[in-house]
């Protein structure tokens, strides 16, 4: 007897439609997959057979076939050994045929429970584009599953359970999401005790300005500083002056976050701000992804917050030189045998670095022992088309003793990003639903409409354009940072103060 289940894959972080076949005929007993299966689905044969069995139900002593169609696209994962398992009661008249093109997820234990799987929110959502209204998860992935508007979520925890309710002998409710009150009730970082603050960090004025600027406007920035000045404790702060997440940037870094396994404890939701802090000794393809079957790099696992990359020069030049691309197009494209896959890849990038090997080049405390060319050498290892991309250059220096000893009377990050949030809702309304969100992501054609300059300001740029030796895109660049100072302050056109600022976040020398 044929029977016919429906389950669902992810391809890079789309979910696609599988349609899982389950034919059982007389012949010596075997158990076949086939439809380009990898290891873990093959492997689902020997987790069905102890499943079924361990469930109390009847394993069939027969040939059995199982087609995961389409045929010509691969399988991964062991998210199929819930509608196998199905498919072969059914097949065998052990449950009766009351599927109705439900969608069937879920990797079983071989005592027959099930376990959470990755990727439930893109195949889930794939399931909604297609007309499927009712899905069976395992109960950990409910609550993921459940994002998904307009779906009915059943949790189950194990096969006997789903055999019974289908059976209608132990119904199982549907999935209801708790109330939260309006309140936030997942954190990506929800095992910290207290979320760290920009008031606390003693000092650095001008580098305070400069993340305010760059997280007002989504701008790349480079700190530099001898050890030890607070260039990390500046970085790590960042998150929390960035404005709240909309809903459609929740569900797109919790898509991301769900495909790469990584999504926290308990919390189907992610509504802070992702923070990457990878090492320098990261590969290419950790930071951009790859794989026989591509999995989500670093810069993905940042969209839509913050990539933090500290000691910068001191990563291999193939993996900053593969920061280019994604840095301008926000986009990812990994290429292998199977096909292409693109991933999104919108983030700020924030590096910082020392001015030197030993970090004490032009510090007033500490005489540098290194020598020009190895100066020159260090400071050469990001190459200048990198740093061309960069938007905001910064000097970290050493604090004082008056300033570290002296009580902070610094503002909170909930003040800064309450001037964040209000600079970026009118940056909202300025490009309207095109393809900018914010000023840093301007073409072109967007700058020369958005980044008036007022007359008496003109001079000023024509001569920065000369004396920096700008390029076009390094000219443009100005001009979005002058745009996002002229932001936080309501004005709609950029003065000569705004332009003033946005030029000293520029390198005083080449590097």
């Amino acid at each position: 007897m044929l029977a016919k289940t429906k389950s669902s894959a992810v391809v890079g972080l789309d979910g696609f439609l599988v349609e899982v076949e389950v034919d059982i005929s007389p012949g010596l007993p075997a158990f076949n997959i086939v439809g380009l299966p990898d290891k873990a689905v093959q492997e689902s044969s020997e987790r069905v057979r102890a499943a079924i069995r361990n469930s109390g139900a009847e394993f069939p002593m027969r040939r059995i076939t199982v087609s995961l169609a389409p045929a010509d696209v691969r399988k991964s994962g062991p998210s199929y050994d819930l509608p196998i398992a199905i498919g072969i009661l059914l097949s065998t008249g052990q449950v009766p045929d009351s599927i109705n093109g439900s969608l069937l997820l879920g990797e079983l234990a071989l005592d027959g429970s099930l376990r959470a799987t990755q990727g439930i929110l893109p195949m889930v959502a794939v399931g909604k584009e297609r007309g499927i209204e009712k899905v069976f998860v395992p109960a950990p992935n409910a609550a993921e599953a459940a994002l998904v508007e307009g779906v009915s979520v059943t949790p189950v925890t194990e096969l006997s359970q789903l055999a019974g309710h289908l059976r209608s002998e132990t119904m199982i409710p549907a999935y209801k999401p708790a109330e939260t009150n309006g309140a936030s009730q997942y954190k990506l970082n929800g095992n910290l005790k207290r979320a760290p603050d920009l008031a606390e960090v003693r000092g650095q004025e001008m580098a305070k300005r400069a993340l305010e600027v760059a997280a007002a406007g989504a701008h790349n920035v480079l700190m530099t500083g001898p050890p030890g000045s607070g260039k990390t404790l500046l970085a790590r702060r960042l998150p929390t002056i960035l404005p709240p997440m909309t809903p459609s940037e929740s569900l797109d870094v919790t898509k991301i976050y769900s495909v790469a396994g990584l999504l926290p404890s308990g919390s189907p939701l992610i509504d802070q701000r992702p923070f990457r802090t990878p090492h320098y000794t990261i590969s290419s393809a950790g930071l951009v992804g790859g794989g026989a079957i591509p999995r989500p790099g670093e810069i993905t696992l940042s969209h839509r917050g913050v990539l933090f990359l500290d000691e910068l020069p001191e990563f291999g030049h193939s993996s900053l030189e593969v920061l280019r691309q994604p840095i301008e197009d926000k986009l990812v494209t990994i290429s292998r045998a199977q096909g292409t896959i693109t991933f999104p890849a919108n983030f700020m990038l924030v590096g910082a670095m020392n001015p030197c090997p030993c970090g004490y080049y032009g510090d007033t405390a500490q005489t540098c022992s290194c020598s020009l060319s190895a100066i020159s050498r260090y400071q050469r290892r990001i190459s200048g088309p990198l740093m061309d991309r960069i938007d905001i250059f910064v000097e970290v220096p050493r604090v004082e003793y008056e300033k570290l000893v002296k009580p902070s009377n610094s503002e909170s990050s909930e003040t800064v990003r309450q001037r964040i949030t209000a600079a970026r809702e009118l940056q909202h309304e300025r490009f309207g639903k095109g393809g900018a969100v914010a000023n840093a992501e301007m073409g072109p054609v967007e700058v020369w409409e958005h980044c008036a300059v007022e007359d008496s300001a003109r001079s000023l740029l024509q001569m920065a354009m000369k004396q920096l030796s700008l390029s076009a895109r390094g000219f443009h660049r100005i001009l979005k940072v002058a745009r996002t100072i002229a932001d936080l302050e309501g004005h709609a056109k950029i003065e000569t103060s705004h332009l003033a600022e946005a030029l000293q976040y520029r390198p005083r020398s080449p590097l």
